[in-house]
C-alpha cells in the first residue's frame, strides 16, 4: 500500500514521518503522474491559498480533483480540509481554487489569523469529519506523536480495498459501532465539546 502526501507546501514531512512510523510507504506528490498507484492521499496543512496556486502552477489541480472523485480515501488537514471543501468563505481576494468533493462549507481564519485566533464566546464548530472516502480535520495530527488520526486514515484504505465490509442496518447496530468507535477514545483533544462521528 503507498499513500501519496501532497509535498507542494506545509506539513507534508510530519505526515510521511507518522506514516513511516506505521510501517506504511509514503510518496511526495508533486505532479499528476505522482498520483498513479497510490491508494490514498493526504492534504496537509499549510497555507490553502499557497498550495492552490502551486497546484495551478504544477498542472495538478485536474488530477487531484479527479483523484478525489475516483473514490479513493483522502485527507485533508487544517487547509487541506480547506482544499476539499466544495464552498469557503473568507478567502483572499481573488480566491483559490477549490477542489471540493467534501459537501461543506469551510470558514477560512475563523478564529482570526494564524497565531492570533480571539475566543472571546462560546461557539460550537465541527473539528473533523468523515464523507464516504474523505476525510478532514481541522487541526493538525501530524504536528504530535500521536498517530490514531493516521491509523484512522489507514484502516480507511483497507475499507476501501475490502468492500464486503459489514455495514450496520439498524439502529443497535449503528450503537454497538458508535460505542467501538467510542472505546478507541480516536479523539485527540479529550477537552472538545463537540466532535461527533455519524455512522
Amino acid at each position: 500500500m503507498f499513500v501519496g502526501v501532497l509535498a507542494l507546501q506545509g506539513s507534508f514531512h510530519e505526515h510521511i514521518a507518522a506514516l513511516r512510523k506505521l510501517g506504511v510507504d509514503a510518496i511526495e506528490v508533486r505532479k499528476p503522474e505522482h498520483l498513479d498507484g497510490i491508494s490514498g492521499l493526504i492534504i496537509p496543512g499549510g497555507e490553502s491559498t499557497t498550495m492552490a496556486k502551486l497546484a495551478e502552477q504544477y498542472k495538478l489541480i485536474p488530477a487531484l480533483k479527479e483523484f478525489v472523485a475516483s473514490g479513493k480515501p483522502t485527507w485533508g488537514t487544517c487547509a487541506g480540509l480547506i482544499f476539499l471543501a466544495n464552498k469557503a468563505i473568507g478567502q483572499k481576494k481573488g480566491g483559490q481554487e477549490l477542489l471540493g468533493g467534501l459537501d461543506c462549507i469551510v470558514h477560512r481564519n475563523f478564529f482570526g489569523s494564524q497565531g492570533n485566533g480571539q475566543f472571546g464566546e462560546t461557539v460550537t464548530v465541527t473539528v473533523a469529519v468523515r464523507q464516504g472516502n474523505l476525510l478532514a480535520t481541522a487541526f493538525h495530527p501530524e504536528l504530535t506523536s500521536d498517530t490514531r488520526w493516521h491509523s484512522f486514515f489507514l484502516n480507511m484504505l483497507k475499507e476501501k480495498e475490502n468492500p464486503n465490509r459489514v455495514i450496520p442496518q439498524n439502529e443497535s447496530e449503528k450503537q454497538h459501532l458508535r460505542q467501538q468507535i467510542e472505546s478507541k477514545d480516536l479523539p485527540i483533544f479529550q477537552e472538545t465539546e463537540c466532535l461527533r462521528f455519524e455512522i
